[in-house]
């Protein structure tokens, strides 16, 4: 996972640390109490790669430092290849899944669209409840717990194990929505998350900062969708006979965790001590450009 100085515009206001030196200082600080944490210099001289034993290894350092009063911003977490006479190979996993009958076809989906091969499938002692092996790449784990659980209605239970590195099975899309993108900086109103709604499901509330290129939901759709969530409803002379009373949805609470796995390639995490936020990087869209 990349590690990166905080370059979103809210910036310095609820942190302390906000330098590359003091986020360099403290990436290889930690170096000294953990043994299976690896950082490397990125490409740009603010970011950072860190290299560990799977995403929760690295998420709880990121937890540690955001208490400390750490900004940055983190990148999509990416297994580690290996390269053996000059074909690309990636870790496979053994994962098995304990679930009840009547959820089966729609893990079983879950499984094979993300280059899952089953390799047993059997019933245990518990009535109506049958067990499946697949041999899974570790890229197709990567949010595939929680998507079992929506699918599952949180009955599944999901158990991974290394397994060994093989070929490249390809492109894995993990997820089939886009997101829903702010493109003015400002303050959420109820009167624009009103009809935003609709457009899919949103992270926040009315009376909320939000900045150009924060991601303020997830898209109903495939690909991303630019919206105004700061419009104010126009103060013209003309009064309607009745007021017209908005119902908002509740927003969806995502703790860091989520947003490590819901990121895609061209997207970022902005972990402050007080709040976690998902926005575009503006790097990625400069390169498409």
């Amino acid at each position: 996972m990349s590690f990166s100085i905080n370059t979103s515009p809210f910036v310095g206001r609820e942190g302390k640390h906000v330098t590359s030196r003091k986020l360099r200082e403290r990436l290889y600080r930690e170096l000294e109490r953990n043994l299976a944490m690896k950082v490397e210099d990125g490409e740009m001289a603010d970011t950072f790669i860190i290299s560990g034993r799977g995403t929760l290894h690295i998420t709880i350092l990121i937890e540690n430092m955001r208490r400390e009063g750490y900004e940055f911003m983190v990148g999509p977490p990416k297994v580690i290849n290996k390269r053996l006479n000059d074909k690309l190979l990636e870790p496979y996993e053994i994962a098995i899944v304990e679930m009840p009958e009547e959820y089966m076809g729609s893990v079983v989906e879950l499984l094979g669209k993300r280059r899952g091969v089953m390799v047993d499938m059997q019933g245990s002692g518990v009535e109506n409840t049958t067990v499946v092996k697949y041999k899974i790449p570790t890229r197709g784990l990567l949010g595939l717990r929680n998507a079992i659980l929506t699918a599952s209605r949180g009955t599944a239970v999901l158990n991974t194990v290394f397994e060994e590195y093989g070929p490249w099975a390809g492109d894995i899309s993990t997820r089939d929505q886009g997101s829903l993108v702010s493109f003015e900086t400002g303050t959420s109103t109820t009167y624009a998350l009103s009809s935003s709604q609709e457009r899919g499901q949103l992270f926040l509330g009315p009376g909320i900062d939000v900045y150009k290129g924060q991601i303020v939901g997830i898209h109903q759709r495939p690909g991303d969708l630019s919206l105004n969530v700061c419009k104010r409803k126009a103060a013209t002379n003309v009064r309607s006979n009745k007021e017209q009373t908005v119902v908002l949805n509740a927003p969806l609470d995502f703790s860091l965790d989520d947003c490590i796995e819901y990121i895609q390639e061209d997207e970022l995490v902005e972990v402050t001590p007080l709040s976690v936020r998902m926005c575009k990087n503006p790097r990625a869209a400069k390169k498409t450009k």
